[in-house]
């Protein structure tokens, strides 16, 4: 896909959005990472990239830099530009920030470049409950996000884990939701991180700094991924329009993306589609690589109840597929993409 997909990762003050972000540049995957203050010198730059002064760009391709409400919009074009080659953005917002006003400019961008990578909350599993009373719109972006990522539950015991857990599901019965320790979230969750390999000697920069500052977690439990799964089909034929609409718009409970090169009944070409907690991206594909690979990612995904609905996309032998029925997945076409 030509679209770079802007991420947003927000949460309260403290949650732990700072340590996520090191540890996703840590990945391999060049990322952009804006810190979105809207106006206020931002202390987390200082944590991620070590200036607030403009761009910051790391030893791995990654780049660094800040933005208000009135830049953010001017910041994103620039990074999205192919000449920046970035695999993915990730926007920090301030802590007391609405994180729904920059999902609402991230989808409403007439950019194609700019694409959706989904709403990533954190929760402060060790302090959740004693803010709830006087931030309440903890819980209400809680309920848009379509990643939730409980950080901290290595402070608190069983019980108090499973009580916030519980909350976060009550607030968002549908959301994909992990546990966190340290910042370490899967980055394959977020993003595809690409195979890349060293091209040889340079010099030592940032980012190796911050690699090489990642200390020990040999003494932690490592269920902090153990509820991320994908779940992927390799389809020869087309797939029905209108099934593979359904699983776009409406994804299982725990997906948070899902990808993929299908083919469709009666069109030419292979078309690449991309969803994220309902919001849909498709282009027509340009790539060499066949069609007929399609992959939900998530957590806490019931994956035998995926694994049903992707086995139940291709079209049958015995099934006609009306004409009009490739509009339920062509009608999220960029403008100006064709057949």
């Amino acid at each position: 896909m030509s679209a770079v997909p802007v991420i947003v990762l927000s949460g309260f003050l403290g949650a732990g959005k700072t340590t996520m972000v090191n540890h996703l540049l840590r990945s391999g995957a060049r990322i952009g990472v804006v810190v979105n203050d809207f106006g206020a010198v931002s202390v987390d730059a200082l944590l991620v990239a070590g200036s607030v002064d403009g761009a910051v760009r790391l030893g791995n391709g990654c780049i660094c830099c800040t933005a208000d409400a009135d830049t953010l919009g001017d910041v994103l074009a620039g990074l999205v530009s192919p000449s920046v080659a970035l695999d993915a953005i990730v926007v920090e917002t301030s802590g007391l920030a609405e994180p729904v006003a920059v999902v609402r400019m991230i989808t409403g961008s007439a950019d194609p470049r700019i694409g959706y990578g989904g709403l990533v909350y954190v929760v402060d599993a060790e302090n959740v409950d004693a803010l709830r009373p006087d931030h309440p719109e903890i819980d209400r972006h809680v309920a848009v996000a379509d990643l939730v990522a409980v950080s901290k539950v290595d402070r608190v015991d069983d019980a108090r884990r499973d009580a916030v857990l519980a909350g976060v599901r009550s607030v968002n019965p549908t959301a994909a939701v992990t546990e966190v320790v340290d910042g370490r979230i899967d980055p394959s969750l977020l993003l595809d991180v690409p195979d890349r390999r060293d091209d040889g000697p340079r010099q030592l920069e940032l980012a190796d700094l911050l690699a090489a500052d990642s200390h020990d977690h040999s003494g932690h439990s490592d269920h902090a991924h153990a509820r991320y799964a994908s779940v992927a089909l390799t389809a020869g034929g087309a797939l029905h329009p209108r099934r593979l609409a359904a699983l776009l718009e409406r994804p299982p409970t725990g997906a948070y993306r899902i990808k993929g090169v299908v083919r469709l009944p009666g069109r030419r070409g292979p078309l690449v589609v991309h969803a994220v907690g309902g919001f849909v991206d498709v282009a027509p594909h340009r790539g060499r690589s066949s069609a007929g690979d399609l992959v939900v990612i998530g957590a806490g995904m019931n994956t035998e109840e995926v694994r049903a609905v992707l086995d139940d996309l291709p079209v049958r032998d015995d099934e006609s597929v009306d004409g009009r029925a490739e509009i339920a997945v062509t009608r999220y076409l960029r403008t100006g993409e064709g057949r």
